[in-house]
């Protein structure tokens, strides 16, 4: 029997897996996970996401040792780890899922091209994204800059996905020779405890990404619409890490979701479900702009506002991130942040509004905070998002679009539950108060137990000044001066 190599990299999962599944087609499989953190530099793994990576891997060498194989773990650089194995074994072939990260791209490239010489067959599977990045172009067979027409383009095209494959009911062993370097050793986990928030909010692995699917088909799904904006809720699929780490794939979630719909093809979906999979269409324009533009993860994709001077004040970075800016709801998604290692959405556009419209930072140095605290932090979405919101991206007209947290506050948590449950030091203050509390009355601040600059700190920014000054920069460099 000819033996095969299946790569692990963020697919690590053994349903709907398209390599997987090709690798045991060819042979006996040896699965093998290659540490190599550089090669995607300068975008290496974060804190969070080597957190999260850990515990995913662990699940998946579990899973496989259930169905009589093991995950064998090597260090890099990725070609030297698989030429060795390939040796070792005598592999004839070599598959792994695609992902398209301008360094990692470039390595997969090399490697295919490596591996040919050798008389190795190398072959890349689709399995991260629901469409790959060059089959969707417009009339013109140019990549798309704005979303609305991209997923017109592949929404038609949803019907016609493939189901999603079974994981396979049993593996064969690995040779007892073929040795592997020990989970532990990749020192993944913080050497200081802080990650016990993380651990409470998340169960990476295959098997927390179905729960999350059941959680969500069960209990969210038909409220999605109306509920997927509000931070006080349970009302979001919170599927976002595992679909980074590839714990499931994009294409089982569609099918989870139809299924829970209860709406036979080619209806289409009910008006919850309609709605999250629009969003997942957000994830694939993502992974879009950054194929075709991977100049983003640093540079705008619009090219004026490269020439636009920030503040970049590194005391105000410094409050933002610590969730001490003395705007409530700011604050309590940068504390979201950092205890929980992911933050809602609606409040990533609010604290990243913030930072670029209001302090006037550069967005970068918010993509790189969100980049180590994220345990879902993907260049695509993270560099996508942040554009957006700082108003240099993929967007029709962008650069007037400053959030109000006051406004946001008022209609996404309107019982204030969620700016009591981060910032418990204001828990005691009326709903009218809590959100903007450097507003309320003395007696009012006296009564619930807080004094301004000693208990919580006063604003950073005053809110509509800055607003106005951020409009007025925008549009002078709308206007080329």
């Amino acid at each position: 029997m000819t033996t095969t190599i299946h790569w692990f990299r963020r697919d690590l999962r053994l349903a709907d897996n398209s390599s997987l599944a090709a690798a045991i087609e060819g042979g006996s499989v040896v699965p093998v996970y290659i540490h190599a953190p550089d090669e995607e530099a300068p975008w290496q793994p974060g804190g969070a996401s080597r957190w999260w990576l850990h515990h995913s891997l662990a699940a998946l060498d579990a899973s496989l040792r259930a169905l009589g194989s093991r995950l064998v773990i090597r260090r890099g650089p990725g070609s030297a780890a698989l030429e060795t194995l390939i040796r070792e074994t005598g592999a004839s072939e070599v598959h792994w899922n695609r992902l398209y990260e301008p360094a990692i791209v470039a390595r997969d490239t090399a490697i295919k091209a490596g591996l040919s010489d050798i008389g190795v067959i190398a072959e890349s599977h689709a399995g991260h994204l629901l469409f790959e990045p060059w089959t969707v172009r417009n009339g013109s067979g140019d990549p798309y800059r704005v979303f609305t027409p991209f997923w017109r383009n592949c929404t038609p095209r949803l019907d016609s996905l493939a189901p999603p494959r079974p994981a396979p009911s049993s593996l064969p062993a690995v040779p007892p020779g073929i040795q592997g370097e020990a989970l532990e050793s990749l020192g993944l986990l913080p050497r200081i405890r802080w990650a016990d928030g993380l651990a409470a909010a998340w169960t990476p692995g295959e098997d927390g990404a179905a729960a999350e699917i059941d959680r969500f088909t069960n209990a969210a799904i038909t409220d999605y619409k109306a509920h997927r904006d509000r931070p006080d809720l349970a009302g979001t699929s919170r599927l976002s890490p595992h679909l980074h780490f590839g714990e499931v794939s994009p294409g089982q979630v569609i099918a989870t979701v139809h299924a829970a719909s209860q709406v036979p093809r080619p209806a289409g979906f009910t008006t919850g479900a309609e709605s999250f999979i629009r969003e997942l269409g957000w994830r694939e324009f993502g992974h879009h702009l950054l194929y075709h533009f991977p100049h983003t993860t640093d540079e705008p994709l619009d090219a004026r506002f490269a020439g636009l001077e920030w503040r970049d004040e590194p005391e105000s970075l410094r409050r933002w991130q610590r969730g001490q800016t003395g705007i409530p709801i700011v604050d309590a998604g940068m504390r979201e942040l950092w205890h929980t290692g992911w933050m809602h959405n609606r409040v990533r556009m609010i604290v990243a509004s913030l930072l670029t419209k209001n302090l006037f930072t550069r967005w970068q140095h918010g993509a790189r905070w969100f980049w180590d605290t994220l345990v879902d932090a993907d260049l695509a979405n993270n560099t996508a998002g942040w554009q957006w919101t700082a108003g240099c991206g993929a967007d029709a007209a962008p650069y007037y679009r400053v959030f109000s947290p006051l406004l946001q506050a008022e209609r996404f948590d309107p019982e204030r539950s969620y700016l009591r449950r981060w910032l418990p030091e204001l828990a005691r203050l009326p709903d009218n108060w809590i959100h903007q509390p450097w507003a309320a009355p003395e007696a009012v601040l006296a009564a619930a137990g807080v004094e301004l600059g000693r208990d919580y700190p006063l604003p950073l920014v005053d809110l509509r000044a800055s607003r106005n000054d951020a409009l007025l920069r925008f549009e002078r460099l709308k206007a080329g001066r």
